[in-house]
Order: structure tokens, then C-alpha cells, then sequence
């Protein structure tokens, strides 16, 4: 499987070592959205600089041999991190032969409300996504803040969390919701193990097993619960305090009973993710904490962010994470174990939550929430731009469901729900 994303191909287009400038030329087809040529002879990006050699400035660590999220470490095969340019799904451009409209980066006001009357002529965009392979299948409306977490136990139904202090529980078949269960604080985060629920409020944690419907409070939190994580039968729950609590489950009592606290953040974890037998945890302290799940020991802190950590993610044996420094930094481990930084994405807005999944033919896509009210989808590792949902409002919550689907929730309240295309399609606007 091609997971470098063409790197090579678009590299040489951008000037590669071969020196070559007789083809300097953008392709319009490309810039309209529809060149289906390859190899193609002419840019699929913006003109580089004219001092631009199309060397990186980044090193050269790449993709592993297969794209699974949160997978062990293994050796990499060298490839170039970043180098995908550009996409036509990207470009933002409904085709007309000779009238093609060049649309702007933004949703038409008009058309929200039901009123526009250019139509395709339209210079603003109407729809709520750009990009080809996914489309929007619906939209769920109901929470009146903005939602925090999304969540799918082993019921076939959908829990999701908000501000509001209230849960919603949604019919995956009818999309209708069908519980709402008032917490009595704010949600600060969501997830769920088989057929457990867990749900991060002030001084909390609730479980709730959607099975036997039996209900837990966990207590020891201090503040808000920002970030939950369950690996094998512990539970880790990052709290305002800037401590990691920890719960081991009991199966005679069938109960999370008090492990551990896990001390080092001096201000709130905003994020945790469990990886290649460590735990890693994002802070508002601008840092990432690696700790051992054999010791509970931290083991090493990264300090490179400048701005809050707001999300982590591990794909393969690389270690993402994103802050409001408007940086998504690429980690990888040295030869002395020790996570050093291997490639840098910069973005014009600061970066709220990262989320990976695959696209329908397989290949690795990061999804990234900007607070300018967007989520930038990407091809790993190239960071070549597949497409981007709008929203009213920054998107807090993205969450993986099954067969393609995927789910985003916005501050709003309002919940969308994506889907993967088994065929390529191509941007329309209605």
C-alpha cells in the first residue's frame, strides 16, 4: 500500500533533485479540481519560491509498513514527512470549463439561511465540506452547548457529552434521541470501552455499563475532568489539577477501584493516549508527559510546544500531537528511547484536538480541529490536504465509528455525521 502518499512523485514536481524547471507550471486542471493525469508533467501546487531547491528542511523519517492508529513501535522505512502538496479535492473550485468559479475559503451566509440567490455562481461556498471521498449523512441536533464528547459503547447507540451538563443517548438507525441524562456539571470529556461509559464532569468521573445498566461515581478528581483513557483494565482520567488519576477495575467486585495518582503537570491534562506501552499526556503547561504503564514512572517530559498541549495521538511508531502554538509536531523515538521531534505541520490558527482514522481504500487520513471553525483532513504521512468541514463554531469532539463512519461536534451543540465514500467523488455545491 502507497501510505507516503505519492511523496516521491509530488517531490519531483516541486523541483527534486533532478533540477528540472521546463514544466514550472501549476496545472489548471489541478486548480479546478479534476486532473486525473499520471504522471502528470506540471505542478499540483502553488509555485515554489523562486529560491526554493526542494530540499526539506525536516528529517527524513517516514511511514511505517502498515498505518494502524496507536500501534507498536517499529524501525521506519525512510520517507519524507510533509512533502504531499497540494490536492485537487482541496482546491475549492465547482467545474464549468471556461466559468469556473474560484471559490473562497468560507461558507455563504446567505446560504445558511436558506436565501442565497447566486446558486453555483455563488463566490462563497454551499456546503459544509470541501474535498472529495466523504460526505455529510446527517446532522443532530439537540445539546444547547458545546459538545465535549462523542461516544459508541457496544450498544448499537450513540452517547454524547456537552457543556449543557447533559448526556444524550441517540438510535444509530433513526438517529433520533431517545435518552438525556442531566449530570449536574459540565462534561469535560467522553469516552467508552466495550459496553462501559465513561464520563469526565467536575470532581467525577461516571461509569455507566450499558449492559446491566449499573451506574458508578468516581471520586478523587480535583476540578474538572479534562481527558479519560482506558488501557487493558486500567482507567486514567486527566484532571484540572494537573494530576492523572487512575483506576484498576475489580472483576470479583466488578468496580474501578483507586491505583494510582500520577503527579509531574503543574497545570491541567487536557489530553492522554495510550501507545507502544506508555501512557502520554498533553498539558496546559505547554508539555507532554511519557510515563510507563509498567511503573507508573514518567519517564521523559517534552517541552518543544509553546502553547497548550490540547491533543496526542499515536499512529504507528510515531507520537502526534497539536497545541495552540498552531503546530502539529511529529515525535519519534532515538536509538536511547528518548522522543525527539522529526517533523513540524505548521497551520495559520491554533490546533484543538487531532483524531486518525482510515479513508475507504485504507489509507491513514489525520483529521485536525482549528479553532478558525474547521478540521482539516490530511494524507499520513505527506500531510497532502484531502478536504475540510466548516462549522458555526470550533469543533471539540471528533470521534471513529464503524464502516467509515465518523462523527464531529461543535460548540453549538450540534452534531454532524460523516461518512467515508467507497468511490471517489467530486465537490458539488448545493
Amino acid at each position: 500500500m502507497d501510505v507516503d502518499g505519492g511523496n516521491k512523485r509530488v517531490f519531483h514536481r516541486l523541483g527534486g533533485p533532478s533540477g528540472d524547471t521546463k514544466h514550472q507550471k501549476v496545472c489548471f486542471h489541478w486548480q479546478a479540481g479534476k486532473c486525473n493525469r499520471y504522471p502528470c508533467p506540471f505542478l499540483h501546487s502553488e509555485l515554489p519560491p523562486s529560491n526554493a531547491n526542494g530540499s526539506s528542511s525536516k528529517r527524513p523519517y517516514g511511514s511505517a509498513d502498515n498505518s494502524g492508529f496507536s500501534g507498536p513501535r517499529r524501525n521506519p522505512n525512510y520517507s519524507n514527512w510533509g512533502h504531499g502538496g497540494g490536492r485537487g479535492g482541496g482546491r475549492g473550485a465547482a467545474s464549468g470549463g471556461r466559468g469556473v468559479v474560484m471559490k473562497a475559503d468560507k461558507v455563504c451566509n446567505y446560504w445558511i439561511q436558506g436565501k442565497c440567490s447566486y446558486g453555483e455562481g455563488c463566490k462563497f461556498l454551499h456546503s459544509w465540506s470541501l474535498g472529495d471521498g466523504f460526505s455529510l449523512l446527517t446532522q443532530l441536533e439537540g445539546h444547547q452547548k458545546v459538545v465535549s464528547g462523542i461516544a459508541l459503547p457496544s450498544d448499537n447507540k450513540l452517547y454524547t457529552g456537552s457543556a449543557d451538563e447533559t448526556l444524550r443517548v441517540w438510535d444509530c438507525q433513526s438517529g433520533k434521541c431517545i435518552a438525556v441524562v442531566t449530570l449536574g456539571g459540565e462534561v469535560g470529556c467522553m469516552i467508552s470501552e466495550g459496553p462501559w461509559v465513561f464520563v469526565g464532569i467536575p470532581n467525577f468521573v461516571k461509569a455507566w455499563n450499558t449492559q446491566n445498566s449499573m451506574e458508578l461515581s468516581l471520586n478523587g478528581p480535583v476540578g474538572q475532568v479534562y481527558a479519560l483513557v482506558i488501557n487493558n483494565d486500567m482507567l486514567f482520567a486527566g484532571t484540572q489539577d494537573g494530576s492523572i488519576l487512575a483506576w484498576k477495575f475489580n472483576v470479583v467486585t466488578n468496580c474501578f477501584e483507586p491505583a494510582a495518582s500520577l503527579k509531574g503537570h503543574s497545570r491541567g491534562v487536557v489530553s492522554l493516549v495510550v501507545g507502544a506501552n506508555r501512557l502520554y499526556s498533553g498539558s496546559m503547561d505547554n508539555t507532554i508527559r511519557v510515563w510507563s504503564l509498567e511503573t507508573l514512572q514518567c519517564l521523559q517530559t517534552l517541552t518543544e510546544h509553546t502553547s497548550v498541549v490540547m491533543s496526542v495521538l499515536c499512529w504507528e511508531q510515531f507520537l502526534l500531537s497539536c497545541s495552540l502554538d498552531k503546530t502539529v509536531k511529529v515525535w519519534f523515538a532515538t536509538e536511547s528511547g528518548n522522543l525527539e521531534v522529526t517533523y513540524t505541520h505548521n497551520e495559520e490558527n491554533g490546533i484543538l484536538t487531532l483524531c486518525g482514522m482510515h479513508d475507504s481504500q485504507g489509507k491513514p487520513i489525520l483529521l485536525c480541529s482549528c479553532n478558525d471553525n474547521t478540521v482539516r483532513l490530511y494524507d499520513l504521512p505527506s500531510f497532502a490536504e484531502r478536504g475540510k468541514i466548516y462549522s458555526k463554531q470550533e469543533v471539540r469532539a471528533i470521534q471513529i465509528g464503524p464502516s467509515g463512519i465518523f462523527f464531529t461536534g461543535d460548540g453549538t451543540g450540534q452534531v454532524r455525521v460523516w461518512n467515508w465514500t467507497t468511490e471517489p467523488t467530486t465537490t458539488t455545491f448545493q
